[in-house]
């Protein structure tokens, strides 16, 4: 069995499947299903130009730095990552609608189509991938008194930001900010991780992969170490966030399991 439900739906798979072998959830008994909970932290900073830069073209995410893929310590905080250069809205009309304008900028009217014009065309952006440090109370649990619509205990998330998360994002804003004034933007916006509630499709750590079976939900090839025939292949079993999108690391974990997976299965241990 592959369980491959990304970071929170999977610990919330586990953790509904309990039972008198395993009270606490499936896989369960280090009771680490669900804890150290990360999201990549980012920021972002758009720019505008004077002339079209038609940013929605070609290739719509190219990364460009990662001259702080590791800070400094002197810096006083821990992080790190990357920078992609991108277009603000990924390349879509009704995305650049809804997300990409300036915050100062008209929201209805005529005068709101004609910024839609030029904001589709002339503003391109700078997008921070960086760290974000596990923390045990960042978690996915079970609700104790919300269900969903078939009377299941609802996820809940529990999530809050280290302040290294939070000053490495701030790092690569103003290192973006840098970059837009380098390129000749005539106006730039952005926003850093950690304001207002925390969103993110990239949910990381929540079946952490260990050698210690006391600390640690899957092995080093995605093994539950309580389930023998019960894999886990998606980026809760990551143990940090890297410092950039995980999607490529994911896969090829899961391709390693996978192959170790098939040579398990010809020895008979599966």
């Amino acid at each position: 069995m592959v369980l491959a439900a990304n970071g929170a739906e999977t610990p919330r798979l586990l953790l509904l499947s309990e039972s008198s072998r395993f009270p606490h959830g499936l896989a369960n008994s280090s009771g680490m299903v669900g804890k150290n909970l990360m999201f990549n932290g980012w920021s972002w900073t758009v720019g505008t130009f004077e002339h079209p830069v038609n940013a929605y073209k070609s290739i719509p995410t190219t990364r460009v730095i990662h001259d702080f893929y590791s800070l400094d310590p002197a810096l006083g905080f821990y992080g790190g990552g990357g920078i992609d250069a991108r277009s603000p809205s990924d390349g879509t009309p009704i995305a650049s609608a809804m997300f990409a304008g300036p915050p100062d900028g008209p929201k209805w009217g005529e005068a709101y189509k004609q910024s839609l014009r030029q904001t589709f065309t002339h503003t391109a952006a700078f997008v921070g991938h960086t760290t974000s440090l596990p923390l045990p109370g960042n978690s996915v649990s079970l609700d104790p008194t919300l269900r969903d619509r078939w009377g299941r205990p609802a996820l809940r998330t529990t999530y809050r930001y280290h302040p290294d998360d939070l000053a490495t994002a701030q790092f690569f804003r103003d290192r973006s900010e840098g970059l837009m004034a380098a390129a000749g933007a005539t106006k730039t916006w952005g926003d850093i991780v950690g304001k207002g509630v925390p969103f993110q499709q990239h949910l990381l750590g929540t079946c952490r992969m260990g050698n210690d079976p006391a600390t640690s939900v899957v092995d080093k090839f995605h093994r539950s170490h309580d389930v023998s025939n019960l894999f886990i292949c998606d980026g809760s079993s990551l143990v940090t966030s890297g410092r950039g999108q995980p999607t490529m690391t994911i896969q090829a974990l899961a391709f390693r399991a996978s192959e170790h997976i098939a040579i398990a299965a010809r020895q008979g241990a599966i």
